[in-house]
């Protein structure tokens, strides 16, 4: 009996034991994924315009993918609206719904009056 006694304490101060050592590990956790949330880009690209490292800091495109962008628009010509790049091997329509809010094909306002 009284082994018995001692193995439940024993279990219950192991139990404790891990459950404070995780209590840190999940704090230590949750700065690192807003860290990352916040490295995501929010800037508007010009697919027509923009270079390879430009297209890498899209979510999801990487440098194979900003390649054949780039290597698409060369061979076809520009753009004429941003649900063409979905035409780009590689780029469908479930990754295009990702980007759509980042992406454009006209000139910018800025530069518009610059030009003016």
């Amino acid at each position: 009996m009284i082994r018995l006694a001692y193995s439940l304490l024993a279990l219950a101060s192991l139990v404790t034991m891990v459950a404070v050592q995780m209590k840190p590990a999940a704090a230590q956790t949750k700065p690192a994924r807003s860290a990352t949330a916040k490295s995501t880009t929010t800037a508007v690209v010009n697919i027509n315009t923009a270079s390879t490292a430009e297209l890498e800091a899209l979510p999801g495109v990487g440098p194979k993918t900003a390649a054949l962008i780039v290597e698409y628009r060369q061979k076809n010509g520009p753009f004429k609206k941003i649900e063409d790049v979905m035409n780009v091997r590689g780029l469908g329509e479930k990754n295009f719904l990702k980007l759509k809010e980042q992406l454009t094909v006209g000139v910018p306002k800025s530069s518009e009056r610059a030009q003016q």
